[in-house]
């Protein structure tokens, strides 16, 4: 199978979080190449893998970092393909100041931004998918079937429980 999705993260400490956008595409059986490079300290090597990827089967970049988070802005001012960004939490800010970085891009270097951690690793890769099913069918039925069995999941919690004992 293809790798349609490129993943570049930053560091290794962001694996962590990246491990949600991987369980996702693992569930829709979808390959992608992981790689850890960072825009401040492997820009050569960033700009030539992102150069690259127009050459090869990949239609979505999926960029996270933590802190000053450049990491997607760079990629997208060197390639034409939609990047998705994530920005990582950080200790000192939260993440406040990796969502800011990746979301304040110039006019031109378009980034796509979800929200800051987990759930935001977790909507990179649904929004990924996305993309990809507007021309592919079969994941557009795959995508149709999760989200119908999300529903299902938040349906059957109101069978098990009153939640007026909750409150």
């Amino acid at each position: 199978m293809s790798k349609q999705i490129a993943i570049i993260i930053g560091s290794k400490s962001d694996l962590s979080t990246i491990k949600e956008t991987t369980n996702i595409l693992d569930e829709f059986k979808m390959s992608y190449d992981l790689k850890i490079l960072s825009a401040h300290r492997t820009p050569d090597e960033l700009s030539g893998y992102v150069k690259q990827l127009s050459k090869t089967d990949v239609k979505v970049v999926i960029a996270a970092a933590g802190g000053a988070a450049a990491l997607s802005g760079v990629v997208a001012s060197h390639t034409d393909l939609p990047v998705i960004g994530i920005p990582i939490e950080t200790k000192s800010l939260k993440g406040i100041d990796s969502l800011l970085s990746t979301v304040q891009m110039p006019p031109g270097i378009p980034v796509a931004t979800v929200a800051i951690g987990a759930q935001g690793a977790k909507n990179a890769a649904l929004l990924a998918i996305r993309i990809l099913a507007l021309n592919n069918p079969g994941l557009k039925k795959a995508l149709m079937r999760y989200k119908e069995k999300t529903r299902k999941n938040i349906i059957s919690l109101n069978r098990k429980k009153s939640w007026k004992r909750e409150f």
